[in-house]
């Protein structure tokens, strides 16, 4: 059956890391994979993270299977780090999950089956692997504007014009905060807007929040999705910690839906089915980590320092990105890249411009401009700026 398979798309970023690993020169610079990497270019483990680790290795007793849906400690210490007190626990269903990206893929899952007719909505542009699980399941989707390429920020107006075409069941889906991949982001005043439009349709928010805690701190990343929880019936939320707890291998996610109380079990239910149809009992050591973290006081004080510390630094290298650029070409074109949050900003420029950035510069980004801004240190900031001009960005 084998000789019927057709070679598949490579994944851009993946094809990006295997050019970077074969280019020689000693001075390249990698901003293409999405990773958090400190000034020395490592992807550090969290202080927290390590302190739950050992007292982990202290304590369990078993490697048993965990349920279907995961421990509820982690769904409720991670729901609770979200939602704050927005919803009441009658309302939430929870399934751990293999990473965001697992939550995300059971999230259409759950869509195919609860709504077969439904249109998933997808910002222009969004995180390539939305589209591509959307067309692997075959579910219908539209893609909705979101940034605006002269200004290099949100186009509100394109977007709410859009969404006016949404049908009641239909599914929009909305990044939480620091937008990927152009580090663009709606304004609170806007995401009400957005849930009244929300109301009127009787569509269902899908919330992809893979940053929190890395644009402008933990509970105002969140602050989109919790407006959204508390107005709405009918939320779906995709959550990752490989990210601000620094987890990215032990895939740790969670997908969370809120429902009215009255259908909150059999959501629960249906939930834990899917895992079961899919990889059965989801990763435990991640969740582990975090729900220890999150439960101790003392270990969650200085998680939250560190993740202070690593998003102060991701503005400190914008900020002086951008003052780079403006020295430089004596314009405030490059600001914006001060005003985006997240690891990514989207400069703007052509593919043969990126490309250029490689092969004269050795600096690597996705073709589309997405550059990973904790890929810089102080050093490389003032090379990328001249590069940037160089290539007549």
């Amino acid at each position: 059956m084998f000789n019927v398979l057709k070679p598949q798309p490579a994944d851009k970023i993946l094809q990006l890391m295997g050019q970077y690993r074969a280019d020689q020169r000693t001075d390249k610079i990698d901003l293409g994979v999405g990773v958090y990497k400190d000034a020395t270019g490592l992807t550090p483990i969290m202080r927290a993270v390590r302190a739950a680790e050992e007292r982990l290795c202290q304590s369990e007793k078993t490697k048993t299977y965990t349920a279907l849906a995961g421990e509820p400690a982690f769904a409720a210490a991670l729901g609770k780090m979200i939602l704050a007190d927005t919803v009441g626990a009658d309302r939430i269903s929870a399934a751990a999950t293999p990473g965001g990206t697992g939550a995300i893929r059971q999230a259409f899952e759950l869509i195919r089956l609860a709504s077969p007719n439904a249109t998933v909505w997808v910002s222009d542009p969004t995180w390539p692997n939305h589209i591509s699980v959307l067309a692997y399941l075959g579910i219908p989707m539209r893609s909705y504007r979101y940034f605006d390429a002269e200004t290099r920020g949100v186009d509100f107006a394109g977007m709410i014009a859009d969404l006016n075409g949404v049908k009641a069941g239909d599914v929009l889906l909305l990044h939480g905060c620091c937008h990927n991949p152009t580090g663009a982001n709606l304004t609170l005043p806007e995401w009400a807007e957005v849930a009244a439009l929300i109301e009127k349709t009787g569509a269902v928010p899908l919330i992809d929040l893979a940053y929190q805690g890395f644009g402008d701190g933990l509970d105002a990343d969140a602050a989109g999705t919790r407006l959204i929880a508390s107005r709405l019936p009918e939320v779906l939320i995709a959550a990752s910690c490989s990210k601000n707890f620094g987890i990215y291998r032990e895939r740790t996610g969670l997908l969370m839906a809120l429902s009215e109380p009255s259908r909150r079990d059999v959501t629960q239910s249906t939930l834990a089915w899917l895992n079961r149809q899919n990889y059965s009992f989801p990763p435990d050591h991640g969740a582990r980590i975090v729900t220890t973290i999150l439960d101790d006081e003392k270990l969650s004080t200085d998680w939250r320092a560190e993740l202070e510390e690593i998003r102060n630094n991701m503005l400190a290298l914008r900020s002086q990105l951008a003052l780079e650029l403006q020295t430089l070409a004596g314009s405030d074109r490059f600001g914006f890249i001060a005003q985006h949050r997240g690891m990514f900003s989207r400069l703007g420029a052509t593919p043969e411009q990126v490309e250029r950035l490689r092969a004269e510069h050795g600096i690597y980004m996705v073709g589309d401009s997405r550059l990973n801004i904790a890929g810089l240190n102080k050093t490389t900031v003032p090379i990328l700026a001249r590069a940037i001009l160089a290539v007549g960005i």
